[in-house]
C-alpha cells in the first residue's frame, strides 16, 4: 500500500491528527517570537531612549532574517528532510532568544533578532508541508486553516502575557527581557519534544529516499495502522518537475509563482506594518506604553479568527479564493481602522479586523502554498515565496519610521495606503485561481488537463489491474 495515497484517499487517523497538533504547536511558538518586538518595543525604547527611525530599525531586524530564513535556509529541508531541519531550525531559535536577553544597544538588538528570525522563517516552510502532507484532501482545508491559528494565537497570547509580564516587573528599565526569557524556555522544550515525536514527511521519503528512508517509512505506516512494505512505492515526480527551475518558473508554473509571489509580497507588507507599528501608535497617541501593547495583542488575536472563518470557508470555496476574500475584506478594514485611528474606544474592535485580514492572509497563504509546488521542490516553493514577500516587505515597519520622523505623515494615511496594497494582493490572487481553469490541481502534474489528467489515471489502473 501507498501510504501517500492512503493519507490523502482514507479518513484522517489519530497519528495524523497528532502530527498537525505538535506543528500547531511549534507555529504557536514562532507566531510569539517573530513579533515579539513589537510588543516590547514600547517598554524598551522608553528605557533606552530611541527614536522612531532606531525603533522601526529593531522592529525590521526579524523580518529581514525570516526573509533570508526562508530563501536560504527553507530549501535546505528538500536536502536533509523536514525533521531534521526542524530540530536544527529550533536548536538556533533557543540560541537567538537567549543572546537577545543579554544585549545593551541597538547593534546587538537588531544583529541577535535578525539571526533569530533567520531560523524562524526557515522553519515554516516544513511546518507547512508536513501538515499539508499528513492531512487527507478532504479535510485539507480545515486542517490548514485550524493549523493557521497558529502563528496569530501565539502572537496575541504571547502578547498579553508579555505585556503582564513587563507590567509587573519589579524593575521597569529591565523589564523589556522577560518576553525573552519566556521564548528562550519555550523553545527549548519545544525541541525536546519534536526529538522523539515529529515524524519525517512521507513524501521526502519516497521521492528523496534518504538513507534509512524504508525504515522510517515503515514506522509511519504502522502508527497509521497500514501494513509495511518491502520496497518504497514509485516516485510520482519525475523529469524536468525534480529540478527546482522548471518545477517553479517553465510554462504555467512560471505564472502561479509571478501571481502567488505577488499576492504574498503585497499581503506581507500591510502585515508588518500592522504587526509592528500598532502598539508604537497608539501609545504615542495615548501616551500610554502599556494600552498600546494589549491594542497590538487584539490585532494577532483578529488573525485566529482569520483562520477559523478560512477554515470554514475553504468548505465551501476554494481556499484560493477564500484568500482572495480575505484580502479585499482587508482593503476595507484598513480604511476604516485609519479614519477611526484615534477613537480608543473602537481601537481593539478594529484591531480585530486588522488582524483578521493581515493574520488570517497569512493562514490563508500558508494553507494554499504547499499544494502548487511538486512535492520534490516543495519546501524551496514554499519557502522562496515566503522570502520574497518578506524581502519585499522588509522595509516596511523602518520605512515607517523613516516617513512618520520626516515627513509627519498620519496613521489615517499609512493605513489607508496599505489597505490599497491589499487589494492589489487580491486581485493577484484571482489571476492565479484562474491559471486552474481546466487544469489539474495536483501539483505533480500541473502540465495536464483536467481530461489528460482522468486519462493517465484510468492508465494506471488498468496497468495495476494487468499487473
Amino acid at each position: 500500500m501507498d501510504v501517500r495515497e492512503a493519507i490523502r484517499t482514507q479518513k484522517m487517523k489519530p497519528y495524523q491528527i497528532a502530527v498537525i497538533a505538535l506543528c500547531l504547536i511549534v507555529t504557536i511558538i514562532d507566531g510569539f517570537e517573530i513579533l515579539v518586538m513589537a510588543f516590547v518595543a514600547p517598554f524598551l525604547s522608553k528605557a533606552w531612549s530611541v527614536n522612531a527611525t532606531d525603533t522601526g530599525l529593531m522592529l525590521s531586524a526579524s523580518v529581514f532574517g525570516s526573509a533570508l530564513g526562508a530563501i536560504f535556509v527553507s530549501p535546505l529541508a528538500d536536502r536533509m528532510g523536514r525533521r531534521k531541519h526542524t530540530l536544527i531550525s529550533l536548536a538556533l531559535i533557543t540560541v537567538g532568544m537567549t543572546a537577545s536577553i543579554f544585549v545593551t544597544g541597538v547593534g546587538q538588538m537588531v544583529a541577535v533578532r535578525a539571526f533569530t528570525g533567520l531560523f524562524i522563517g526557515g522553519i515554516v516552510a516544513s511546518m507547512n508541508i508536513l501538515v499539508a502532507e499528513y492531512c487527507s484532501d478532504g479535510k485539507r482545508g480545515v486542517a490548514m486553516g485550524i493549523y493557521g491559528i497558529g502563528f496569530p494565537l501565539g502572537a496575541s497570547i504571547g502578547g498579553f502575557i508579555s505585556v503582564a509580564l513587563m507590567r509587573g516587573a519589579a524593575d521597569p528599565a529591565t523589564a523589556w527581557r522577560l518576553p525573552f526569557v519566556m521564548g528562550a524556555i519555550i523553545t527549548a522544550v519545544m525541541f525536546v519534544v519534536a526529538l522523539f515525536l515529529l515524524p519525517e514527511s512521507v513524501g521526502y521519503l519516497v521521492e528523496k529516499r534518504p538513507a534509512g528512508a524504508l525504515a522510517a517509512y515503515n514506522k509511519i505506516a504502522v502508527k497509521l495502522g497500514y501494513p509495511t512494505s518491502t520496497e518504497l512505492p514509485a516516485k510520482k515526480v519525475v523529469g524536468q518537475l525534480e529540478k527546482v527551475g522548471s518545477a517553479l518558473f517553465a510554462g504555467v508554473m512560471r505564472t502561479r509563482t509571478i501571481w502567488l509571489w505577488v499576492g504574498y509580497a503585497c499581503l506581507m507588507g500591510a502585515f508588518y506594518f500592522a504587526n509592528t507599528w500598532t502598539a508604537k501608535l497608539v501609545a504615542d497617541q495615548t501616551k500610554d506604553a502599556a494600552l498600546g501593547s494589549q491594542i497590538q495583542s487584539f490585532v494577532p488575536l483578529g488573525g485566529v479568527i482569520g483562520a477559523l472563518v478560512f477554515a470554514a470557508l475553504a468548505t465551501k470555496l476554494r481556499p484560493r479564493m477564500v484568500t482572495m476574500l480575505i484580502l479585499f475584506f482587508g482593503t476595507l478594514i484598513y480604511v476604516v481602522y485609519g479614519n477611526a485611528f484615534t477613537n480608543t474606544s473602537l481601537a481593539p474592535l478594529l484591531a480585530l479586523g486588522v488582524g483578521l485580514a493581515a493574520n488570517g492572509g497569512v493562514a490563508a497563504f500558508y494553507a494554499i502554498s504547499p499544494s502548487i509546488y511538486p512535492t520534490s521542490v516543495r519546501a524551496t516553493g514554499v519557502g522562496w515565496m515566503i522570502g520574497f514577500g518578506r524581502s519585499v516587505a522588509i522595509l516596511a515597519p523602518y520605512l515607517v519610521g523613516w516617513v512618520i520622523e520626516s515627513f509627519k505623515v498620519s496613521p489615517q494615511t499609512i493605513y489607508q495606503f496599505f489597505g490599497i496594497i491589499l487589494a492589489i494582493g487580491g486581485v493577484a490572487i484571482f489571476m492565479l485561481d484562474r491559471t486552474y481553469a481546466n487544469r489539474s490541481e495536483n501539483p505533480d502534474t500541473p502540465h495536464l488537463t483536467l481530461r489528460e489528467e482522468e486519462e493517465a489515471l484510468v492508465a494506471a489502473q488498468d496497468a495495476e489491474v494487468t499487473a
